[in-house]
């Protein structure tokens, strides 16, 4: 079980749990109100309390973040996950082409949601699934999900901040003029409800950083770090700038030799929400990527 414990200061001496929750700890307050039905829920020194009792200096006050039960409709299904780092808060796993991230019409029990509580379920653990953020189907490479809502919480705060940095590595057409550079140019829906974006002046702010890592022939490995995360966004603005991606055919980067957007998760840098550790992950490119290069 995992819980987040919190020793009062003299500063909050006499003010009510919830404020310091709320406040101190910055716990959302669903979060708070899910606690508060459960005997070990919120406590002081090892003794239940509820968000009205007042703390005193010295004191710990702790929280559970472990989850009491799984609340989704998501259906354990035993299948492959190739796991990168693992510790009691969160898991990073390398997510292969051809996979979606998590339940959704045509994908109900073939999902790395699945797949991840079967594997929790392999350990007699009934952690939900708590996704930070989602790669496109054909995108494969880092991929991080929580193993609670707190730490949930703070990932996604932290998104595109210099605690949370992504990196990808695209296979690009055609040869760079400008070897880097940024790509800040607003994405919208093509139409309502449309799965296709477009690069239009209504759409929101999008920022793409690129710089060229290795020329081939008449193709280039690019390694982008994202300001924003838009729908498509590095698909979108390396086609913008004349260099689509490789097997992209959604916007025109046709190619025989790969059947997906030649995109992948490279990199990730982030600052441990409970531990303030740096945690720098990488993962190479796959296969089918390394032959677009051996093959040019």
């Amino acid at each position: 079980m995992r819980n987040l414990d919190y020793v009062i200061s003299s500063n909050e001496d006499g003010m009510k749990v919830y404020d310091v929750l709320r406040k101190h700890i910055k716990l959302s307050a669903n979060l708070v109100k899910r606690n508060k039905r459960y005997p070990d829920g919120i406590m002081i020194d090892g003794v239940h309390v509820t968000t009205r009792d007042n703390v005193s200096t010295g004191q710990v006050l702790s929280f559970r973040l472990s989850d009491y039960e799984r609340t989704g409709q998501i259906i354990p299904v035993p299948g492959p996950i190739d796991i990168v780092y693992e510790d009691d808060d969160m898991i990073i796993l390398n997510k292969p082409a051809g996979v979606v991230v998590h339940p959704c019409p045509g994908h109900l029990i073939d999902t790395l949601g699945n797949f991840l509580l079967a594997y929790y379920d392999s350990k007699n653990d009934t952690t939900d699934f708590h996704p930070v953020h989602r790669l496109d189907i054909g995108t494969t490479g880092l991929l991080i999900i929580a193993k609670n809502p707190y730490v949930q919480d703070k990932l996604i705060d932290n998104f595109h901040t210099e605690d949370f940095q992504r990196y990808y590595f695209a296979i690009c057409e055609g040869i760079f003029e400008e070897k880097s550079g940024t790509v800040n140019a607003p994405i919208a829906r093509e139409f309502e409800d449309s799965l296709t974006r477009v690069i239009r002046e209504d759409g929101k702010e999008s920022i793409t950083h690129y710089e060229v890592v290795s020329e081939y022939n008449n193709r280039s490995l690019v390694k982008l770090k994202l300001e924003t995360g838009r729908t498509h966004q590095i698909r979108l603005h390396m086609a913008y700038i004349g260099h689509k991606l490789l097997g992209d055919s959604m916007y025109g980067g046709n190619c025989d030799e790969i059947s997906r957007p030649a995109l992948h998760s490279c990199e990730m840098k982030i600052t441990h929400p409970m531990t303030n550790e740096i945690i720098d992950i990488t993962c190479s490119l796959p296969d089918d990527m390394k032959k677009l290069i051996e093959n040019a």
